[in-house]
């Protein structure tokens, strides 16, 4: 009798799981949904974060974030209208529904999170301030360019960044202004400025697209803190709990051994109810946020993990070789770290 009642229980358990409901669509997720596309703001060209390959196609970890947001809310990775921003215009296209999400190397402040009518969601790579200059100029550190001219892009944390740290160490320097990356890289190249400076990961991205990479030095020096995450419009809960989960659930599947190429295999064999639940074998994941169980499956087959993205464009696979550091995961001593998915 006890068995028995115990089997009816969980089946009526088990039914109720499966017969649970989806969350119904907030306002950006239905419109999402009928333009049957991802409107996500991207650069106008930056190596390793967007840019464009040589079929055309945009390429980065920026890119692929909006990827994978396109694979768990679309269930395709191709379901995207790209908007190229500039610094000017990034924040506004976000706030004005242009586009649906910001992956554009943007820092997240307490000014833009708390006055600008977004919210950052979580954070996709840790960086810092550093300076590019020439090899043959004998510069080492920093301190050095007292007096020199420093190329950077308007409308950046850069700006305000280097004032702060120039008065702190009491330095002087002639500030060489531009709208956009492309413009200070190529000025720099044209010796317009002594020193370009930016985040570091993309100052190594662009040292390692210069054809004598030996010619120029990125300074050990960082001057700032520059955390990196994905932005929406304040107001929609729902979607910020989309896309900051998609981030958070790449980061999990690195930590779990769920990459591009086993998610299938996974999902078909592992015992794990971590593993179980992030690919929708089990639980409630995707429907608690409107969507469907094979959420993180999509996005993970689509882009891999995090670990994947960060080699395929910045790290060990990429041209630009940058270490991990504080992008490794948290349990190998960097910063990137999931809430439990459960």
């Amino acid at each position: 009798m006890l068995k028995s009642l115990g089997m009816t229980l969980g089946l009526l358990l088990a039914g109720g799981a499966a017969a649970q409901t989806v969350a119904p669509p907030g306002p950006t997720l239905a419109a999402v949904r009928a333009r049957g596309a991802l409107s996500c703001g991207i650069s106008t060209g930056d190596p390793a974060w967007s840019a464009p390959d040589s079929r055309g196609e945009w390429q980065g970890m920026d890119a692929d974030v909006c990827r994978a947001i396109a694979a768990a809310t679309l269930g395709d990775p191709k379901k995207l209208v790209w908007q190229h921003l500039t610094g000017q215009n990034r924040f506004p296209a976000v706030v004005t529904g242009q586009v649906e999400v910001l992956t554009r190397t943007t820092t997240w402040t307490f000014m833009r999170d708390a006055t600008l009518g977004l919210n950052f969601t979580a954070p996709n790579f840790y960086d810092g301030q550093g300076f590019l200059v020439r090899a043959n100029g004998g510069i080492t550190a920093a301190k050095q360019l007292d007096g020199a001219s420093i190329c950077f892009v308007s409308a950046s944390t850069h700006e305000l960044n280097l004032a702060d740290w120039s008065r702190a160490q009491k330095l002087r320097f002639t500030p060489v202004i531009f709208a956009d990356k492309d413009e200070a890289r190529r000025a720099y190249e044209a010796n317009r400025c002594d020193s370009y400076t930016g985040d570091a990961s993309q100052l190594a991205a662009i040292l390692a697209g210069f054809p004598d990479r030996a010619a120029h030095v990125l300074l050990p020096d960082r001057i700032s803190k520059e955390p990196y995450a994905p932005a929406v419009k304040q107001g929609d809960d729902q979607w910020f709990d989309i896309v900051r989960y998609v981030m958070f659930g790449l980061v999990e599947a690195e930590e779990l051994g769920i990459t591009r190429a086993n998610a299938d295999r996974m999902l078909a064999e592992s015992p794990s109810p971590p593993v179980q639940r992030l690919l929708g074998r089990t639980g409630e994941l995707g429907p608690g946020v409107g969507l469907d169980r094979a959420w993180m499956l999509n996005a993970i087959k689509a882009v891999g993990n995090y670990g994947e993205i960060y080699d395929r464009h910045l790290g060990r696979d990429s041209v630009v070789k940058l270490e991990r550091g504080l992008n490794e995961l948290w349990s190998r001593g960097g910063l990137m770290i999931s809430p439990p998915m459960r």
